[in-house]
Parts: C-alpha cells; structure tokens; sequence
C-alpha cells in the first residue's frame, strides 16, 4: 500500500493514458518525413504507421518491436501497472505476433510517492506480462515530476505469416474485439463523475489481453488488423484503410460502448482533450450521417487505453473472431470514413 501522505496518481499527471499521447495531426507528418529506412530485413518500418516494426531474422523468424508508455489513468498502483502493461503488449498482438519479452519503462516521483506505490505499478506490470507467458528482463527508469510507466516489448512471428494494417481488402468487415468507453469514463473518474463499478468495468477492459482475440483473427484468416488505442476507433481505422488503399463504412449503432458510458457521452462529464483533438483530426477525413446521435460521434473518437482490436476480414469468417462487426471496407477514396 502507498503511503497516507502520497497524493493520488492521477493528481499528478496533466493526460491520462493513450489520451496524452500528441495529437496525430502534428505527429504524423513529422514521422512521415523521416526518411524510411532501406535495410532489407525490415518488413514493417515508420511508412505504414503500423503498430510495431517486424524484422526478419531468418527465413523462418522475425522479430515484432514496439514500446509504450503513459501517465496514470487510474489511481490504483497495480492496476495501473496492468493496463500499461497490456497496453504495450497489444501491439505485439496486433501484429499476429507472440509476446516474448519486456523491459519496464519507468519515469517516477520516487521521493514524493515511496517505494511501495512504485512496487506495486511494476508488480502489476510483471503478472501481466508473466499471463502472456513472456519475460520481464529489465528496464530503465529516471526521476520524473510526472509518473510515468510503460514498456518495450519484443514478440515473434513468421517472417510471412505477420499481419499489418495495410492488407485489408474491398468487401472486408470490421470486428472490434472491446467495447468503447474507456477515455470518458476516465475522465469523468477524474471529475468525480463516475462511480466505481463503472471504473471497476473499464479496468477489466483495459487489462484483458488482446491474445484471444489475434490468435482467432489469424486463424479465421484476418486481412488487415490493428488496435485501438489513444487515436479513437475512427484515427485507427483511418490508418488501415489509409494503408490498404480503400475507404470504410463505419454503423454507429452497432459500435459497443462500456455500460454507463452513454450517460457519461451525453453530457460533456466524458469528455476529455484527446478525444477533442481526434474528432478535430477526424473532421479531416469522416462524414457523419445526420441521423448519428452526437453521443454516438463522441464514442467513436474516444481516446482509448489499452481497447480491443480491429480485424478486417472476409465477411464468411467474422463469426470466428470474438467482437462485434462494426463496419466494412469498401472503395473510395483512401482513409476516409463514412460513419452510419
């Protein structure tokens, strides 16, 4: 336990989770710029934006990288530390990869917080990585202000069996895999407008492993996949119908939202500064049918932490992926979205 004098981790942290990440807006060309790199053995780089590199090792192995890190989003340690763990081992997942190993990411007032509140953030780490069945074998911390925890992860795949956001096909259906919600229950949490069975739903969201859920993708045969995380449903979806060429419908009533977060959307206790920022982002390439309900536009913007996946896939094989089919892919112009 922390000790009584600690403040609470949220008080501390200007964002919250994947909601602090920097605006895509501004992000993406300055990472679009760089130059790629030429290096052979990299079959997934910075040109797609996907959500980790791949590496060919050998004929047989590749490797799948990625890292990620954030403020707290919740005040419990432990909890904390499972989300930021799950988080960042989604990406691997994403990828149709398996998780092998982890390094701690770790950015801590340790003089004002204690000792005992950092235990707890990495032991919550360590028992998530450890249900993934991989290794946790290190890390790097520094004194930060501002808590922050995270990690690099390294997974492997078949150098041709990897699955990117760049694959999807005309005809394809969208599953999500987790309900929305995640970013305005937090941010109500924040104002004291959520209650902590609500909270107690988004944190089983945030700490289920996207594991299942990619090894059905895979095995049903899954085109194109990606997760969704601080950018909202619609930045993600962006992002692969960007990398596959096509556009996307997108059914608004069928889109699932955590319980309790309707009420939450309705008002404006749910939201909060990245899902601002992703609906400005949004404006540039989604449409809204007029019969959308405006607290159904919110929820799909909502700057999500740790969410589910999302498999395009033919339409014959959605019933093998656990979700909800919330869309299609279809021509058009590429990355934009039509939502229903």
């Amino acid at each position: 336990m922390s000790s009584p004098a600690a403040p609470p981790l949220t008080s501390l942290a200007a964002g919250a989770g994947c909601g602090c990440k920097l605006p895509a807006s501004a992000l993406l060309p300055i990472v679009l710029d760089l130059p790629p790199t030429t290096d052979p053995r990299v079959l997934v780089g910075t040109a797609t934006g996907d959500d980790a590199a791949v590496v060919r090792l050998t004929d047989d192995l590749a490797l799948v990288q990625t890292t990620d890190f954030f403020t707290p989003l919740v005040d419990d340690p432990y909890d904390f530390g499972r989300i930021a763990a799950a988080n960042a081992l989604s990406d691997v997942y994403a990828m149709g990869g398996t998780p092998v190993s982890a390094l701690n990411l770790v950015a801590f007032p340790l003089e004002r917080l204690g000792p005992e509140v950092l235990g707890r953030i990495l032991q919550g780490g360590l028992d998530v990585v450890t249900a993934a069945g991989a290794a946790l074998v290190g890390g790097h911390s520094i004194d930060d202000a501002e808590p922050k925890y995270g990690m690099a992860v390294t997974g492997t795949v078949h150098p041709e069996r990897y699955v990117s956001n760049a694959g999807g096909r005309a005809g394809d259906v969208v599953v999500l895999t987790k309900p929305l919600g995640v970013g305005a229950i937090v941010a109500a949490r924040k104002r004291g407008r959520c209650d902590d069975a609500t909270l107690a739903r988004a944190v089983d969201v945030m700490t289920t492993l996207n594991a299942e859920a990619a090894q059905a993708a895979v095995a049903a045969g899954v085109h194109a996949m990606t997760d969704v995380t601080g950018f909202g449903l619609l930045g993600h979806l962006h992002n692969l119908t960007r990398e596959s060429g096509l556009a996307a419908e997108v059914h608004a009533s069928a889109v699932p939202a955590i319980e309790g977060v309707e009420a939450l959307l309705r008002g404006d206790d749910g939201v909060n500064g990245g899902s601002r920022r992703n609906a400005e982002w949004a404006s540039r390439f989604a449409t809204y049918a007029d019969g959308v309900e405006e607290w159904r536009r919110r929820l799909v913007v909502d700057a999500t932490t740790s969410g589910g996946l999302l498999v395009a896939l033919p339409e014959d094989a959605a019933d093998g992926v656990p979700g909800v089919v919330v869309g299609r892919l279809v021509a058009g112009e590429s990355g934009t979205i039509a939502v229903r």
